[in-house]
């Protein structure tokens, strides 16, 4: 028989309803066998006592239901956002408060780089935090005008091309593609919004997010982002798993020491729905401990601090036009239809209030016609849903899973620039989700924002913008809530609640090993809350600055 190891802590916060603490677990096989006080977990055998977390709080290990593997291969690129940023070396890569302050830094980095054709790819930019200026061609003409330049905005829905980049890819004043954003003189200015326009010049100059997040350097870069995080568990929320992503996902997730679990989600745009159920159908069958397909993401509107999310009337706040449809209503129904019919669950990128309820009506239909028990389809995002679309959400049985890093990081310019200070104050609702009975949890859409459930926990339950402004006071959750959500509300949202998000009998040995007790440091402190390490299946990974 294999051995069994109890684990002794200082605290251990099961989130399991019948038992909410306990000092010790018991683990077998990669499995918890039990979970008490030393003496009721003895009875199982001979046993090791291991206690390394004897001072140490255990919890779950953390759920990041909506990140991207891109978080790992990103830096390979160079970091120009507005916020510092920590890399998976630990180093703190700043700030750059100014659109000057990133041509000047592309500037030197196109200085020290070879005199070769290789690509300039920087991200992270976001022009929202610059009043109304916006990166032109002319800035990128001083960074370059030969090279290949590609700017990526944080929001992963834009981008800004230099010359030669637009030249590549035949994007010119004739070109007529809703997302290529042109001046007075119809002129195209170098900035890309939304996939149709983004993937012409990704495609010309060959730059393949997907293949590049499923290489084992990029895993490893998120492995040690997830362990520093507490993160067991994540997934990779639009991939088009591609012959070589799959082959790369299996090989690497199969090595022992791999440290945390993915549940890729197949973009449905990247093939028509029927192929994509057959294809997501087949890859089911491949699912291991560590890497487990089934999951469907479908794309609707855009970024609502980029102008591309759909609002409803009265609009966005500064007047700027409606945004992009990625998918429209009558392709989101048709495509939805197929994979719940299917059986499979589609999870919806739906930022702006249009979106959601363009989605709401697309599962209520696809509901009437083929009824369904436990399908739980969750919308993503879902920042300005209101209380009426709440309801019917759980009429419906949708799930939803809140952007709730969206209010430090954009929640000022929400209210300046965006959505006003009325609709910002609901937005990323989740006391509205509580109070209505809708299954939620919360997410930091890593890279967009920085992989830490506990920042994002921190933002759900203090609702602080960037420069310390309360934003909606009657939306903040408490403490225990928020670690739900990060724990066995967002397992519940992949439908993973029964193997994970709770220390219970049964379920993975999958740990987050904190230095302290999250539950009792004052709520304004949970975000500080030391990451000792991981344990998934069992087995310890240590984060790379700890003991």
């Amino acid at each position: 028989m294999s051995e069994i190891i109890i684990f002794s802590a200082r605290k251990i916060i099961t989130m399991n309803s019948y038992q909410a603490e306990a000092t010790h677990v018991a683990v077998r096989d990669g499995r918890i066998l039990g979970v008490g006080a030393l003496d009721e977990l003895t009875g199982w055998g001979d046993h090791r006592l291991d206690d390394r977390f004897a001072d140490k709080v255990l919890m779950p290990g953390f759920v990041e239901g909506h990140c991207h593997l891109m978080q790992g291969s990103i830096w390979r690129y160079h970091y120009v956002g507005y916020h510092p940023r920590v890399g998976p070396d630990g180093k703190v890569y700043d700030g750059l408060e100014s659109i000057e302050a990133v041509v000047d830094e592309l500037a030197r980095i196109e200085a020290r780089m070879p005199d070769d054709d290789a690509s300039l790819v920087a991200w992270g930019f976001d022009p929202i935090y610059f009043g109304t200026r916006r990166m032109e061609l002319s800035d990128l003409d001083k960074v370059s005008t030969t090279r290949h330049v590609v700017v990526l905005h944080s929001n992963g829905h834009l981008m800004n091309a230099s010359r030669s980049v637009l030249q590549a890819a035949n994007i010119t004043a004739a070109v007529n593609i809703h997302g290529i954003a042109k001046d007075a003189d119809g002129e195209p200015t170098g900035e890309l919004q939304e996939m149709a326009a983004k993937n012409m010049a990704l495609h010309a100059i060959g730059l393949d997010y997907a293949t590049e997040a499923s290489e084992k350097q990029s895993l490893e870069n998120f492995g040690k982002l997830a362990c520093q995080t507490g993160v067991t568990t994540a997934t990779d929320l639009h991939n088009g798993l591609s012959e070589e992503t799959v082959r790369n996902l299996m090989a690497w997730t199969a090595e022992d020491d791999f440290c945390f679990r993915i549940l890729p989600a197949f973009a449905g745009l990247a093939m028509p729905a029927d192929q994509g159920v057959a294809h997501v159908t087949e890859l089911v069958t491949q699912n291991t401990d560590k890497l487990r397909f089934g999951l469907i993401k479908l794309m609707t509107d855009g970024s609502i601090q980029g102008m591309t999310g759909r609002l409803r009337w009265p609009g966005y706040y500064n007047g700027a036009p409606n945004g992009v449809w990625n998918t429209g209503p009558e392709q989101i129904e048709q495509m939805l239809q197929t994979y719940h019919d299917a059986g499979l669950q589609v999870h919806v990128h739906t930022n702006a209030d249009e979106a959601s309820e363009m989605v709401i009506n697309a599962i209520e239909a696809a509901l009437t016609r083929s009824p369904r028990w436990d399908h739980r389809h969750t919308l993503q995002h879902c920042q300005m849903a209101d209380e009426s679309q709440y309801r019917r959400m759980a009429a419906l049985g949708i799930g939803v899973n809140v952007f709730s890093n969206h209010i430090y990081y954009w929640g000022d310019e929400h209210r300046a620039v965006t959505m006003g200070p009325d609709r910002a104050k609901r937005s990323n609702a989740a006391a509205t989700a509580i109070r209505l009975g809708v299954p939620f949890a919360i997410h930091s859409d890593a890279p967009v924002t920085p992989l830490g459930p506990l920042f994002t926990a921190w933002c759900a339950v203090n609702r602080l913008t960037s420069s310390g402004y309360l934003l909606g006071p009657k939306e903040r959750i408490s403490v225990a809530d928020a670690l739900r959500a990060i724990t066995l509300g967002a397992a519940y949202s992949l439908k993973m609640d029964q193997e994970i998000g709770s220390i219970e009998t049964g379920k993975r040995a999958d740990f987050a090993v904190l230095e302290e007790d999250p539950t009792a440091v004052a709520p304004i402190d949970l975000r500080d809350v030391p990451v000792w390490g991981t344990v998934l299946g069992g087995k310890v990974f240590p984060a790379g600055n700890s003991d």
